[in-house]
């Protein structure tokens, strides 16, 4: 089996009780799904490069960094095809920003194709991915270790039981 550690970086936006999100293609033909604005660091990119670049490919703005809401390690193993799997460790770091300039557009050619302003309380209703869950959440809680406790959606990593 093969392993793959990916280290990305999100943005939490909210202004006058509504979120920026970004809507991803899905790859299966399947409905589009709302994401955080955000993605993979680039090599030698340091998080913060990678959370400003993200967000202003992806929705046209650039922001200012005004925290750093936590950290979320997902780890999950992907069947491949031939037979190979790879079991993949995601570590995704949250960052909570403000608008500071440009204008709201589509990403042309990327990784997502709409960015537009939701209202928190419809945020639940959309076709989303779980990032955004764990975004909102770490957002509202503000952990003050930057790390949310595992819940029935989200169970612990090897290591997270003892750290507790």
């Amino acid at each position: 089996m093969r392993r793959k550690l990916r280290v990305a970086a999100y943005a939490i936006c909210v202004r006058d009780g509504r979120l920026l999100l970004s809507r991803s293609p899905a790859p299966d033909g399947g409905p589009p799904e709302w994401v955080l604005p955000g993605g993979g660091m680039e090599h030698g990119e340091d998080p913060h490069g990678t959370v400003l670049r993200e967000v202003a490919e992806e929705t046209g703005y650039r922001i200012e960094v005004t925290g750093l809401l936590g950290v979320d390690s997902s780890r999950r193993v992907f069947p491949r095809r031939f037979g190979r799997a790879v079991d993949h460790h995601g570590v995704r770091l949250v960052y909570e920003g403000r608008v500071t300039g440009g204008d709201l557009r589509y990403e042309v050619g990327g990784s997502t194709d709409m960015a537009d302003w939701h209202d928190l309380d419809a945020v639940p209703a959309l076709n989303r991915v779980s990032m955004v869950d764990i975004g909102l959440r770490l957002w509202r809680e503000r952990p003050v270790g930057g790390h949310l406790r595992p819940t029935a959606e989200t169970p612990p990593l090897p290591g997270q039981m003892n750290a507790e």
